[in-house]
């Protein structure tokens, strides 16, 4: 399925120079929401996924189908000051700032393998967050997928080594 259809490009959003690219018209569609989920069930069920990871906010919901689908859990990273219970912290850089997420330290059993998911992979700055979490918490990543990857920002070849799976890639712009 084409899901750029799906996808609006909002320019110089949220500052100048930047095209945001919104899944918002993605969700609100039924038939392609679903082969996305779809789409990317099957592939962290070839991976042997034991559980999926998700940064917020956008990433929670994919990531909550997904688990709910293969019938594994979903663990949230999110954004400082929203768990509460002890948790970890990782830093990041974002194309447009910085930001950190966290993740509750008894949200991975030792040796279980995850599948990250986040809706975009621009630089990897976020993705490498929630790598760095699951590595802590003695997770193996064993996949990462996401829907949008802007290929000319190279995030790919910042991350770790393991199956990728991105639905849309956005070149050139």
């Amino acid at each position: 399925m084409d899901y750029s259809r799906y996808i609006a490009s909002i320019p110089d959003y949220p500052k100048k120079g930047i095209i945001f690219r919104d899944i918002t018209p993605l969700i609100g569609e039924p038939e392609p929401f679903k082969a996305s989920v779809d789409e990317l069930t099957e592939f962290a069920k070839s991976i042997g996924a034991e559980a999926v990871v998700a940064p917020e906010s956008r990433g929670f919901i994919w990531g909550t189908v997904m688990a709910y689908e293969l019938g594994i859990p979903f663990v949230p990273a999110r954004k400082p000051n929203k768990l509460p219970r002890e948790n970890i912290v990782a830093e990041y850089s974002l194309e447009y700032g910085t930001s950190s997420l966290c993740m509750h330290t008894d949200a991975i059993k030792p040796g279980q393998k995850v599948i990250i998911f986040d809706d975009l992979l621009a630089t990897g700055g976020t993705i490498n967050a929630v790598i760095e979490l699951v590595n802590r918490l003695g997770g193996v990543v064993v996949g990462i997928a996401v829907i949008i990857e802007l290929v000319d920002l190279k995030g790919r070849e910042n991350l770790i080594d393991v199956p990728t799976l991105s639905l849309v890639q956005y070149e050139g712009e």
